[in-house]
């Protein structure tokens, strides 16, 4: 939604405009009357929340997210429809208000739902003394003749539903306590049930041992269940378990040229092998892979497998990797498997780079396997496939590079080469050959100004990295960008403008996920 096209005057607006103005009321005026105990906000959310974005430096976030070069280029992240209103009516409010807001304001909280879109939300605001008149007033005040209000009692509630301009509602829910909205009606019943049965997110033990007041100066938290569904596509049932395990706090630091997002997380599920549960079985990996990078790589990742049945085993349980193979196909990749077990060291990383010939359309796409010896793991592989073709290895028809990189191509050939003590597979001749050339031609990504921009921000201990160009990633194959979080393609308008750096660390069974933003300027067009 471009800002020039909410300028013009409704019930929604008018709304954000009074959430924010009750709370620059409330703290004005606990300024000269006692401080009452806030409410829990999140006695509220009901426990089927995804995600929660939580503030409590509302005006500070906002000025932070406007000094920010993207949103100087007009490149904004509207995952919350609820607080892009909020965001561009708060400077009209600091105009008529004498106190500004620039002191410290309520705490916000935003809830994200299933199916993740701008309209499953909901946005929470807790009352002061003297608020709730407040928020009457304003309603009074700026709602139009043209659309009024529509009342239903639900369980002993109030919910008032305003028509909006364009054709949409918003349902908010209202006590001396609390302010409540949503594009949603339905949302606001969940969030009435929750806190009647005591069903929300703070009744929730994996959220309650997480879930920490906000320390220290951070612009806003953000409180994210770790999902299998984020290295792949997992089944409706494990999909379900997923969103009961894990969670993990991000505090979210703005820059002018970047964005960080560094986290912990502090569960993990007991039922299920997670990503998160494989990682914690692995040594970390040292230092950063950029010398053996082609220089045109715009994707890598390196995942550590000292632990390699709870990695690999991770990996083999992914939709992609789940076909119906033949039982021919499955003893093949139990003796790559058995090979990889014996001969890789304990760390991997695959690329997506540019073809040397600019006319290829597809990415050539390689898996980098360190071994322990190279001279042995070659006469070992020759024993179990040896066929060759251009100096390279063809392994007959298996599925252990798709159960590495998501890359399905690779179920119909693999091809394997040895280089500076590893092990290359491909899905083609053509990704070795590059690879092959690159390196020995010193042709690598270290040194480049991106990479070691966004390298700088990372702990050089870490047990899984991905980096990629989102711009780039778009134009490729489904198939060959299957370990990027669905999320970045959701809001892909505008995460196209950035290089991102994913990486997880950990220590004494706590995984410490860090996300790097880096904003690439007005070079896409």
């Amino acid at each position: 939604m471009k800002l020039q096209n909410i300028t013009r005057m409704s019930v929604a607006v008018c709304l954000m405009l009074l959430c924010i103005g009750y709370g620059v009321y409330s703290f004005w005026s606990l300024s000269v009357v006692e401080k009452r105990h806030d409410f829990n906000l999140y006695s509220l959310v009901p426990q089927d929340a995804i995600a929660v974005f939580e503030t409590d430096k509302v005006a500070t976030l906002v000025d932070d997210i406007n000094q920010l070069h993207c949103s100087r280029d007009n490149h904004f992240l509207y995952v919350s429809e609820l607080f892009v209103y909020l965001k561009n009516y708060l400077h009209t409010l600091v105009d008529d208000t004498p106190h500004g807001l620039s002191r410290q304001m309520n705490k916000m909280l935003i809830s994200f739902h299933e199916p993740d879109t701008p309209l499953n939300q909901v946005l929470y605001f807790s009352l002061g003394t003297g608020d709730y008149e407040l928020v009457e007033s304003f309603v009074r005040k700026y709602s139009a003749s043209a659309f009024p209000a529509k009342k239903f009692d639900y369980k002993g509630e109030e919910i008032r539903i305003y028509s909006l301009e364009n054709g949409s509602f918003l349902s908010a829910y209202m006590t001396p306590d609390f302010l409540v909205l949503s594009f949603q009606k339905r949302l606001i019943e969940e969030v009435i049930d929750a806190h009647h049965n005591k069903k929300a997110l703070s009744n929730l033990s994996s959220f309650a041992k997480m879930y920490d007041e906000m320390q220290g100066d951070v612009a806003a938290t953000v409180y994210l269940r770790m999902k299998e569904v984020d290295m792949g596509s997992p089944t409706d049932d494990v999909r379900a378990q997923s969103n009961l395990g894990s969670w993990a706090e991000f505090d979210l630091a703005l820059h002018e040229d970047a964005i960080y997002c560094s986290g912990i997380s502090h569960s993990t599920s007991d039922s299920l092998q997670t990503f998160i549960d494989a990682l914690l079985m692995q040594q970390p990996i040292e230092g950063f892979v950029g010398e053996k990078l082609p220089a045109t790589t715009f994707f890598y990742n390196s995942c550590a497998i000292s632990d390699r049945a709870s990695m690999l085993g991770f990996m083999a349980r992914q939709e992609y990797a789940k076909d119906n193979y033949p039982a021919d196909i499955k003893q093949r990749d139990e003796k790559l498997l058995a090979f990889l077990n014996e001969c890789a060291s304990d760390y991997l990383y695959s690329c997506l780079f540019h073809a040397k010939d600019t006319s290829d359309v597809a990415p050539c796409a390689v898996l980098n396997i360190p071994l322990k010896d190279e001279v042995q793991a070659e006469r070992r592989l020759q024993n179990l496939f040896p066929r060759t073709v251009s100096g390279c290895y063809v392994l007959p028809r298996n599925t252990v590079l798709t159960q590495i990189t998501g890359i399905t191509e690779s179920a119909v050939h693999t091809y394997a080469a040895f280089c500076q003590g590893s092990l290359l597979l491909a899905p083609d001749v053509r990704s070795l050959n590059d690879y092959v050339e690159a390196l020995e031609g010193g042709e690598v990504l270290s040194g480049h100004p991106f990479y070691e921009e966004a390298t700088a921000g990372l702990s050089p201990h870490y047990h899984f990295m991905m980096l990629f160009d989102m711009e780039t990633i778009l134009h490729q194959p489904e198939n060959y960008v299957r370990l990027i979080p669905k999320f970045f393609f959701r809001h892909a308008k505008f995460f196209r403008h950035f290089v991102l750096a994913i990486q997880f660390t950990c220590s004494e069974q706590v995984v410490y996920p860090n996300i790097v933003l880096l904003y690439k300027g007005e070079e896409v067009a």
